[in-house]
């Protein structure tokens, strides 16, 4: 997720370690600018762990660091585990329960023969889906539109709030979105920032921690001490926050393990 976008040239390697009668694997990424960075652990919303270690540290202290963590490591997973039994894949049909900004909507469908083009819209309570011989695929495919014209909007405004809060940037970077499975955003070593479209269905101040995630990798294009100072200097709950939106993962990314990147 955002806390584990390190970006690197080469693809992450895969290495196991076993903790009394378990074993898990870890994806290790060198990260080759800030060479003091510390060893540091990610357990993700979808299982993975990855270590972000600096390149000059020796494999063997890697190893030793993911081993003292293991069982820190394993008790995430087994409450990742216990969180994915109770999420369902979508069926599209009324009465689902749909997020957007932090709230939960009632999915209604309603199939209108004397309308051709689908539309999707906010009513009340309601995100409300109607057109002509609507089938789960034209459903889905019509809120997932919508999520994400809802996303390009809300991101750019808070994206242009922030920036105007930070000392390093006045201007809003290029940024763009891909549905992603593992990452809530990324930033490139040259400033292009990817989104998570299904970030949208999180609330303003999980949004804002994303935004701020990357845009602190302007200058800071790792999890060094100093990319940590600045999010503690510019959102000192950030901890919370990031542990709340992880937390509804599964949920907020249900979709995005079911339908091809758009």
């Amino acid at each position: 997720m955002t806390a584990v976008d390190a970006t690197q040239d080469e693809p992450p390697r895969v290495y196991q370690t076993r903790y009394g009668e378990r074993t898990f694997s870890y994806h290790l990424c060198y990260l080759p600018e800030h060479k003091k960075a510390t060893i540091r652990v990610h357990v993700q919303p979808n299982g993975m762990v990855q270590v972000d270690a600096p390149e000059s540290a020796p494999l063997p202290e890697i190893k030793a660091a993911v081993q003292r963590r293991a069982r820190w490591i394993l008790k995430h997973l087994d409450d990742i585990e216990e969180r994915n039994r109770y999420v369902q894949p979508r069926a599209w049909v009324s009465g689902e329960s749909m997020l957007y900004l932090g709230r939960r909507y009632v999915l209604k469908v309603i199939d209108d023969p004397s309308q051709r083009k689908v539309t999707c819209k906010l009513i009340g309570g309601q995100l409300r889906v109607q057109g002509k011989a609507l089938t789960t695929e034209r459903t889905q495919k019509a809120v997932r539109q919508w999520y994400r014209d809802r996303a390009i909007d809300v991101f750019q405004r808070r994206l242009t709030m922030l920036v105007e809060t930070l000392p390093w940037t006045k201007t809003v970077p290029d940024w763009r979105m891909i549905d992603m499975q593992t990452q809530w955003g990324s930033c490139s070593p040259e400033g292009a920032v990817l989104l998570n479209p299904h970030l949208i269905k999180a609330n303003t101040r999980a949004i804002d921690y994303v935004l701020l995630h990357e845009l602190c990798h302007l200058v800071e294009h790792n999890h060094s001490p100093r990319f940590y100072a600045l999010l503690d200097r510019f959102m000192p709950e950030w901890r919370s926050v990031k542990e709340r939106l992880d937390g509804q993962a599964e949920l907020i990314l249900v979709e995005a393990t079911l339908a091809p990147n758009t």
